[in-house]
């Protein structure tokens, strides 16, 4: 039987020795590795050259998707299997397009998750039913989707400079309404940040400075 070695990447103690607890009961599956960050698992990617990596997303020093495409240019064959809680098309999108090799949510079944680990081993595509409709419709949809009044004067406030408190008290919204209409904003537009987004809505007339 040929083993599959992994490496865990995950920026909680938990979560790792949980997967790790996990991974050990199958015989073909074997942790080499762990690392508590992007940068640390980009290192021992170098040395280790695991069959499969098991990357969460948002992590100090260095975030999984920054970890995706730096691995991914060292060693494009590699296999890295994004393991996130995150499923907005902010997190989905740049680790697909940065060459992760498949998608899955925490909460996905372990028998689920050995199955993918298998899959994407052998270099398939994985994604979870949620994440690949999501993909789907943001294939399916025009290629310039509308952002609401409210969401444009976020993002100009945001081209401004401003904070997400400042942008609150301008507008009259608590700070959670503004980081909901930054995730929106972040998913229509297809990038992953605020400079991003300035840019593309720059770039797409849809603010002007």
């Amino acid at each position: 039987m040929n083993r599959i070695r992994l490496l865990i990447v995950d920026d909680h103690e938990v979560v790792r020795a949980g997967l790790q607890g996990m991974l050990a009961s199958r015989p073909d599956l074997d942790v080499i590795g762990e690392a508590t960050d992007g940068l640390e698992a980009v290192e021992l990617a170098r040395t280790l050259h695991p069959d499969v990596i098991l990357m969460d997303l948002r992590m100090p020093r260095m975030n999984g998707v920054e970890a995706i495409e730096h691995i991914r240019a060292e060693q494009p064959e590699a296999h890295i299997l994004v393991l996130t809680t995150y499923d907005t098309d902010a997190d989905i999108l740049p680790a697909v397009e940065a060459g992760a090799t498949g998608y899955l949510l925490k909460d996905t079944p372990r028998d689920d998750l050995f199955k993918a680990i298998r899959a994407a081993a052998r270099g398939e595509a994985v994604l979870t039913p949620s994440i690949a409709a999501r993909l789907m419709g943001h294939m399916r949809a025009p290629a310039q989707e509308s952002l609401s009044e409210r969401e444009i004067e976020v993002l100009m406030l945001v081209a401004r400079g401003a904070s997400n408190r400042e942008i609150a008290q301008t507008l009259h919204i608590s700070e959670a309404t503004v980081k909901s209409h930054l995730v929106h904003i972040f998913g229509k537009l297809g990038v992953s940040d605020r400079t991003a987004a300035v840019t593309t809505g720059l770039e797409r007339g849809i603010i002007r400075l």
